[in-house]
This record gives structure tokens, C-alpha cells and sequence, in this order.
């Protein structure tokens, strides 16, 4: 019987019940967070966001400059003086003309250059479509082939360096260009997020970020 008479006055339903071992699981974990030190897991966390260092020999340096970061060009700065590599290049949003950078962020990237000494480097113009660190990175990566570079460190914000290592790599290496990391914290310990509201809001948007990118965008 298809319709049966007593479905206008009653009807069944399915009712979903964790198990024992689902609470068991969530209790250890909640108790794992109070319990392990909050030094420990904030550290791990940091950690999680930067890339391993790799800094060797390479045609050139490739600076993170998404959010412009004095700390990266003069890091970068310091890399060229020790002749990591002979030349620097920063990328910056174009305009309507692809081949030209906007004249507010370049002039930006003029003043920090200047200040920490960063003498020597090469725009890479680049229009920003989302999503815009892969976008980016597939333009650098036509403009690097075109320079017949072979080997980036790239230069990044310690907190964004492991998605921007990331990036960089599923673009760039296939078409033979080898990619090392030089995360820039400042002088400050992975783990030194969790001392403020500022480090704790960088360290949500990165973690998000890096997983949208390892698992949506890059997969």
C-alpha cells in the first residue's frame, strides 16, 4: 500500500545518535586542549603555516608581495648581499594594461625597496583574478620562462609562506623551474601568534586559506 491512510495523522522518522566512541573522542580531544600547554599546540599550529626553509643557489629571488612587507625586502636585501642570487623580482598588480603596474602600489614597493636597502630589483606586472594567488603565480611563472630562469627562492611572510611555497611549486615546477623558501618572521618564534588578537585573526585567515588552497584550489 502506497499511501496508507494514517500518513495524514502520523509519520516515521529517522533520528541520527552519535556513538560512544564519537563522545569518548570529542571528550579526549576537548581535554587534550585544555591539558597540553598553550605554548605547545600554539607553536605547532605556527609551525604548520611556515615552510620549510631552503635557501641554495638559484637564479633568482621572488618576493611575496600580496600584502607589501618591509621585513621581506629586506630579507631579500640581506640574500642578495650574500650572493644567494644576482637578481630580485617583485610582482605587482597591473592595471587595464597588463604589462604595467599600478602606479600607488609600485610607488610603494619604490619607498620600501629603498629603505631597507633593496637596490636591485625587477617588476613582474600581474592582473589579479581571483583565485588570486594561483592566477598570479601561473602569470609569474609565463614571465620567468620568458627571463629563462631556472631556480626561485621565493621570499615570503612566515605566516603565508607554507601556501605560498605551495603555490609556487604546483605552478612553476612543472615547467622546470626549481622553487626554495624563505619564510620572514621577523625575529619571532611560530608560536608567538597566540600573544595577540592581531596574531590570532593572521593565523584563522592563513590556516583557512591554506586549506582552501590544498584542498579546493590546488587538488
Amino acid at each position: 500500500m502506497k499511501n496508507p491512510w494514517y500518513r495524514h495523522f502520523v509519520y516515521r522518522k529517522q533520528v541520527l545518535k552519535t556513538t560512544w566512541k564519537l563522545r569518548l573522542s570529542i571528550v579526549l580531544v576537548l581535554a587534550a586542549i585544555v591539558i597540553v600547554p598553550r605554548a605547545y599546540w600554539a607553536q605547532r599550529l605556527g609551525e604548520s603555516l611556515v615552510c620549510e626553509e631552503r635557501i641554495v643557489q638559484s637564479d633568482a629571488l621572488l618576493l611575496e608581495n600580496f600584502d607589501i612587507s618591509y621585513l621581506v625586502f629586506e630579507r631579500a636585501a640581506a640574500l642578495l648581499k650574500k650572493g644567494i642570487a644576482p637578481r630580485a623580482f617583485v610582482p605587482i598588480s597591473a592595471g587595464a594594461d597588463p604589462l604595467t603596474p599600478k602606479e600607488v602600489p609600485r610607488q610603494f614597493v619604490e619607498v620600501v625597496a629603498r629603505v631597507s636597502h633593496l637596490d636591485r630589483y625587477e617588476t613582474i606586472p600581474f592582473q589579479e583574478t581571483e583565485p588570486i594567488s594561483l592566477n598570479a603565480a601561473k602569470q609569474i611563472r609565463e614571465f620567468l620562462s620568458s627571463e629563462h630562469i631556472k631556480s626561485v627562492v621565493v621570499v615570503a611572510p612566515g605566516l603565508r609562506s607554507r601556501r605560498s611555497e605551495m603555490v609556487y611549486k604546483a605552478v612553476l615546477e612543472p615547467a622546470g623551474i626549481r622553487v626554495g623558501c624563505a619564510p620572514v618572521l621577523g625575529g619571532r618564534p611560530p608560536g608567538a601568534w597566540i600573544s595577540t588578537w592581531h596574531g590570532i585573526q593572521q593565523v584563522v585567515e592563513q590556516f583557512g586559506k591554506l586549506q582552501y588552497y590544498r584542498f579546493y584550489v590546488l587538488r
